[in-house]
């Protein structure tokens, strides 16, 4: 295998994790259409009948929080991430593997952080029964979607780099 196709291809996470980022991406596809749609038919009620759709703004922010959580594993098992490997690019690959499954390491130990301070923040707004300003949404929810899919990349982070630390290329 040459360098260009070791790139490529990298070792795969178990296929049950595989399967549930893939998951994971298309609800945060179909949340991101769902935006669309509430922003243009909020927009075209504005325009045509001076209607907007009330909490239009909420709907919007709650969703784009649900979509890019929801991306979040998915990117990280096919490498989507953005790479800067300036000093890396002419390592051999074995070398340039250990290094990205050290990186994924410390980006699994950042996400299980960022899913404990969420889980924290979950309880917070729980007890407290905040909710969103318009459309009185109860908060929480959405926090813990988001501990949850942090929690999940962080699972998906470590099965990233047990597979490029174990490559023997």
């Amino acid at each position: 295998m040459d360098d260009a196709a070791a790139q490529r291809s990298p070792p795969s996470p178990p296929h049950s994790i595989v399967l549930a980022a893939k998951a994971l991406a298309v609800l945060g596809g179909v949340t991101a259409l769902g935006i669309a749609a509430v922003v243009t038919t909020s927009v075209l009620g504005r325009w045509l009948f001076a209607s907007p759709v009330p909490g239009d703004f909420e709907i919007a922010q709650i969703g784009t929080a649900i979509t890019v959580f929801a991306f979040l594993p998915y990117c990280q098992i096919v490498r989507g991430n953005i790479v800067v490997d300036t000093f890396t690019a002419a390592l051999p690959v074995r070398i340039r593997n250990r290094i990205d499954g050290l990186c994924d390491l410390v980006y699994a130990a950042a996400m299980a952080m960022v899913a404990a301070c969420l889980a924290r923040g979950t309880f917070d707004t729980y007890a407290s029964q905040e909710v969103s300003m318009v459309l009185r949404i109860p908060v929480w929810p959405g926090v813990a979607f988001g501990a949850l899919c942090c929690a999940f990349l962080a699972v998906a982070a470590l099965a990233t780099a047990r597979g490029l630390l174990r490559t023997r290329t």
